[in-house]
Order: C-alpha cells, then sequence, then structure tokens
C-alpha cells in the first residue's frame, strides 16, 4: 500500500495507525528503561561494550521515548524522517539482541536458546514496520522517481 502523495509525507489511515500503534510501544518501552524494567533492558546491552551499561539502557530509553511521540504525533514528511531514524536506532540495538543469543541471557520471558534466537527474526519486522508506516519508504521512492525523471 503507498502513500496518496508521498512527497508530503501523506500517508493511509492504517498506515498512520500502525505508526500510532508503533510510536505508543517505543514510549512505553522508553518508560520501561527509565522505571521498573531497567534489570530486564541490561540483559540486552552487549558485554562487549565497555561502558557504564545502565546509562545505555537509560539513555536508548529517553531515544525510544522521542521517537515514539515523534512518530505520534509529527505530521507528513517529518514523519518520514522519524520512521528512517527509528529504524536506524533498531539496526543499531540488533547487537544487543546478539549478544543476549550467543550469551544466553534470560530477560523478558526469552529463557531458551529458540526463544532468543526467534526474537532475532522480529527486529527487521520492526525496521520494515518503521519504514512503511511512516511513510519514509513511499517518499523515498517517489524522491527517487522525481530526480530520475528530470534528469
Amino acid at each position: 500500500m503507498r502513500g496518496k502523495n508521498s512527497q508530503s509525507g501523506k500517508t493511509y489511515p492504517v498506515q498512520s495507525l500502525f505508526c500510532a500503534l508503533l510510536g505508543g510501544f517505543l514510549v512505553l518501552a522508553g518508560l520501561g528503561h527509565v522505571s521498573v524494567l531497567r534489570q530486564e533492558f541490561l540483559a540486552q546491552v552487549p558485554t562487549w561494550l565497555h561502558v557504564n551499561r545502565d546509562q545505555v539502557v537509560v539513555i536508548s530509553g529517553i531515544v525510544e521515548i522521542i521517537l515514539g511521540v515523534g512518530l505520534i504525533i509529527l505530521p507528513g514528511k517529518y514523519r518520514a524522517i522519524a520512521g528512517w531514524t527509528t529504524a536506524a536506532f533498531f539496526v543499531l540495538i540488533f547487537p544487543g539482541n546478539i549478544s543476549q543469543f550467543i550469551n544466553r541471557i534470560d530477560a523478558f520471558g526469552l529463557n531458551s536458546d529458540l526463544s532468543r534466537f526467534l526474537r532475532l527474526f522480529f527486529q527487521p519486522v520492526l525496521v520494515v514496520w518503521a519504514l512503511w508506516s511512516s511513510g519514509a519508504w513511499q517518499t523515498w521512492r517517489d524522491g527517487k522517481r522525481m530526480r530520475a525523471t528530470t534528469k
């Protein structure tokens, strides 16, 4: 499904609904980072990162809240930018999921090798969800098409 006017970042209602859902999930996850679920999120910070792991959890939680709010409230082309940024964030945190799998760290009910392995396949779904629901893909494709026709 493509946006009606992707150059202005316009999306279909179903895309907007899924964008708001993703934004809501990000806000809730971000709040979890800075509150009662902090220990669970610590399990996803790669052990090879030589940083204050608690600070990483708090900072990534704040980033998630900002991204989530952006996906919910930003209009048009700004929502597409938020979609690209959210997709990039999901790519950047993927090593944490890999680390949780490799190091067999239990968190969020992922207490078996199989569940941690299957979780790895959800990250690309989140990337696609962010790009599609925000209209980011379509905005990029329309811009690419427009540049091709003006050459």
